[in-house]
């Protein structure tokens, strides 16, 4: 699909360290069932001016089971396309870049601290914020 797609860049992740480190010829295999396998990735290897292998372990791909968990939960009319996904690779967690400032300049605990000391609720609030105050 990424050849389809005219991409010259490319990050293979993957799980099996022995896959990878054989497509970089780190490791070799005598294994005539892997065989052709490796020579067509190989192949593909050569459509691509940059491609790089990145091997993460299975008990930390938690990123192979969100691309699986989505893939199932798309239906596209078209079953050979898939639309490509943009996937930006951060540093840090998500949370990490929230921002805590509230949009009336004031701490996130001002309208607790409010509703503790006058014991009414803001108007803009829901019903569900007021449940979860009076637990």
């Amino acid at each position: 699909m990424a050849v389809d797609m005219n991409i010259k860049e490319l990050l293979v992740i993957g799980d099996s360290d022995l896959f990878i480190y054989q497509v970089q010829g780190e490791w070799t295999t005598k294994n005539v069932k892997i065989l052709p396998y490796l020579h067509c990735v190989k192949e593909l290897c050569k459509k691509f001016t940059k491609i790089k292998f990145k091997h993460i372990p299975r008990i930390q791909n938690e990123f192979v089971d969100a691309l699986a968990t989505l893939s199932s939960m798309i239906q596209h009319p078209d079953k050979n396309y898939i639309d490509p996904i943009e996937i930006e690779i951060k540093d840090q967690h998500a949370y990490c870049f929230h921002v805590d400032e509230e949009p009336d300049g004031k701490p996130w605990y001002y309208d607790i601290k409010r509703i503790l000391e006058t014991r009414e609720y803001p108007e803009n609030s829901t019903t569900s914020q007021k449940r979860a105050l009076r637990r």
